[in-house]
């Protein structure tokens, strides 16, 4: 995408009038159309900074592309949607297993080698080559899920569309999300961590390694190769104490567990249930 190109999006973001420009609106169709090969991303990892960028022009042309789609009636197989946003074909998903009640939107990217379960892909997401979405599990709108990632049954990765600034929801290489476990406003969740299921991560969830002998904090990122289950911490509250959840750090999974593992043998060694 050329600079003149980002420039276009940028300003048709500011005045929604400029989408009626034959060029403004090619430069929207564009973005949508490399988004949905996997040419551009939402967000990219910076090497130098050890941090995810945002590339927050391809969200505003998402949210530019609304403006352009008309409403419709989608036809797949014998199912009718009515929306604007168009669903992938098979020729789109080439190299991707897709079994029966699989759903992914036009404007997002599943690699070659992925496995799709009944499940859902949000507009802008990006899933990697060999991850794994499990059965009702859901990929929200421009989520990064990395490479050989395994989503569990249930699962919910939260869509952070707007604003265009905000980090999306990144799950790393090799993760393990176990079933029923979220991960919602932009958290990050490192290379080959594993959560346990049920553990619910929020921008303001208190993320704790209690690994240790003193323990520490974090809020919006699990540390890679980090092994978590959910929790709980006595808070006082003017009406009394009471058990808010947090997300607790037990160990960090071994070298010698290989990422084919389940999730029961990744957590064997720490002596906690999924």
């Amino acid at each position: 995408m050329g600079d003149n190109q980002k420039l276009l999006i940028g300003q048709a973001f500011e005045n929604r009038e400029l989408l009626k420009v034959d060029n403004v609106r090619s430069a929207v169709l564009k973005t949508l159309s490399d988004l949905d090969a996997g040419l551009v991303r939402v967000a990219e990892y910076d090497p130098s900074s050890e941090s995810w960028k945002v590339n927050d022009w391809v969200k505003k042309a998402i949210l530019l592309y609304f403006g352009l789609r008309p409403m419709e009636q989608i036809e797949v197989g014998p199912f009718s949607f009515h929306d604007k946003i168009p669903l992938k074909t098979l020729e789109q998903l080439n190299g991707v297993r897709a079994v029966p009640g699989a759903i992914v939107r036009y404007g997002s990217h599943v690699s070659s080698g992925a496995i799709l379960m009944p499940s859902f892909v949000n507009i802008g997401a990006f899933v990697g080559e060999g991850t794994m979405v499990d059965t009702w599990a859901t990929v929200g709108s421009c989520a990064q899920v990395g490479a050989r990632v395994h989503l569990s049954g249930g699962v919910g990765i939260g869509g952070v569309l707007e604003p265009p600034q905000a980090a999306p929801v990144v799950i790393e290489d090799d993760a393990f999300l176990g079933s029923r476990s979220i991960v919602v406003e932009g958290v990050r969740v490192g290379a080959g961590a594993v959560l346990g299921a049920n553990v619910v991560l929020t921008s303001s969830t208190r993320i704790i390694d209690v690994s240790k002998v003193e323990a520490k904090e974090y809020k919006g990122f699990v540390p890679p190769r980090s092994v978590v289950i959910p929790g709980s911490r006595l808070k006082t509250f003017p009406g009394g104490d009471y058990h808010v959840p947090v997300a607790l750090i037990v160990g960090e999974r071994k070298a010698s567990t290989d990422q084919k593992t389940s999730l029961n043998e990744a957590l064997r060694d720490f002596g906690v249930s999924v």
